[in-house]
């Protein structure tokens, strides 16, 4: 601990001179000295010093053992995604905020700080940690410096900026200060991986983190990573073992009482279904998944529209037509442009065909491209333009969207 800061601290906080501290212990010049560590003073210098200021040489060295201890702690929680006991933990340590900058633990605990503020979704004031993290990094530690980057990472990725993620993990992957990184940075790599839909990769990485948080009893960790394994099953045809996932997904959801993860559940258990072409058993799933979140928020309005159209291709006319309208209806409130144009889409198509892919045409599809992050969407699109222009016998029109499948 840095005693002479410390010591200066508190001596200014009582109203102390430095005579007043000094007397019968040291001279002032040599009180000056230590107060600015230019020079180190002895344990009975220091004792002396904070016996008069009326703290303790133990309980200082007590209090910083503490610190280390709910650093500690607090990593713990967020490792074991303990949301509802973390808040117990970073309390305490704020009650330790007025001792922590004379301790050798001032960096650690900005950037755990940092850490928790991206675990409690705080992004505001992430970014104000984080540049103030950034101006103290070239007092980092090695390990500080790998912590700053990593956690650097997961904001990008909560910012949504799975480009520059994926580059900052694989740098740090490729120089790694340890032998072996934790299970949340393999867990962080498969989620940039499956956002930029390389779904090779992120199974690749989610199995290597799941294998860990296995080996850690760390049973929240392991219903994310199965959840994340299982999308990406999915997205790569892999149906069985994609269904294996979310059957134990659902099992276990409910003996954790992890109701927040059962509406994603249900919604990606009926993405599979859909494409297994299983239509009725997907409206099931979609439907429960439905059931359990809160309306008129964006999870709601992705699950509607899946509904919509599932009930669409069923020839369920009437149901389509007023999921499409409360789908339509929520993304104007919720400032959802892309879910406002396709149901838009469908409820026109239902009043007129052709002056639906006209709309299809100049709306949606340009939306969808320019975006870029839509490939599914954009490939049924261009398939249900390239089939309608061949039965219009506009075939330069067909084979035009007919090779952007391609």
């Amino acid at each position: 601990m840095e005693f002479g800061a410390l010591i200066k601290f508190y001596r200014t906080q009582r109203g102390m001179t430095q005579t007043e501290l000094a007397k019968g212990i040291c001279s002032v010049p040599h009180l000056s000295k230590i107060e600015n560590n230019s020079k180190e003073a002895n344990e009975e210098t220091v004792s002396l010093l904070l016996k008069r200021l009326e703290i303790s040489l133990e309980q200082m060295e007590e209090k910083e053992d503490l610190i280390q201890v709910l650093i500690g702690q607090l990593g713990e929680k967020i490792n074991y995604y303990l949301k509802d006991t973390i808040d117990e933990v970073y309390l305490k340590l704020q009650e330790h905020e007025h001792i922590i900058p004379f301790s050798k633990y001032i960096h650690t605990y900005e950037l755990y700080k940092y850490r928790y503020l991206l675990f409690k979704g705080s992004l505001k004031e992430a970014e104000i940690q984080r540049d103030l993290l950034f101006k103290q990094k070239k007092n980092f530690s090695q390990h500080e410096e790998y912590l700053f980057r990593y956690y650097n990472a997961v904001f990008l990725i909560m910012k949504g900026h799975f480009k520059a993620a994926e580059e900052l993990l694989d740098a740090l992957y490729s120089e790694p200060i340890h032998d072996m990184p934790s299970a949340d940075f393999f867990y962080h790599r498969a989620i940039v991986k499956s956002a930029l839909e390389q779904s090779g990769h992120a199974i690749h990485f989610g199995k290597m983190a799941l294998q860990l948080f296995m080996s850690e009893q760390n049973f929240y960790r392991i219903l994310h990573t199965l959840m994340l394994l299982g999308i990406n099953y999915t997205h790569s045809n892999i149906y069985e073992e994609a269904e294996e996932c979310f059957r134990h997904l659902i099992r276990n959801a409910d003996l954790l009482k992890e109701d927040r993860l059962l509406p994603q559940i249900y919604h990606n258990m009926g993405y599979l279904q859909n494409k297994k072409k299983n239509a009725k058993e997907a409206l099931i799933f979609y439907e429960k998944s439905l059931a359990l979140q809160p309306k008129n928020n964006p999870h709601y309005l992705v699950t509607l529209y899946s509904i919509g159209e599932i009930q669409y291709a069923l020839q369920a006319t009437d149901k389509a037509r007023e999921s499409f309208q409360v789908v339509s209806l929520y993304a104007k409130e919720l400032g959802v442009k892309k879910y406002r144009l396709l149901a838009d889409f469908y409820l026109l198509h239902m009043v007129s065909p052709g002056k639906a892919f006209k709309y299809l045409e100049s709306k949606v599809i340009p939306f969808l491209e320019e975006t870029n992050e839509h490939l599914n969407d954009l490939t049924r699109f261009y398939k249900m333009l390239s089939d309608y222009y061949t039965q219009q016998e506009k075939y330069s029109e067909a084979v035009y969207y007919l090779n952007k499948i391609t």
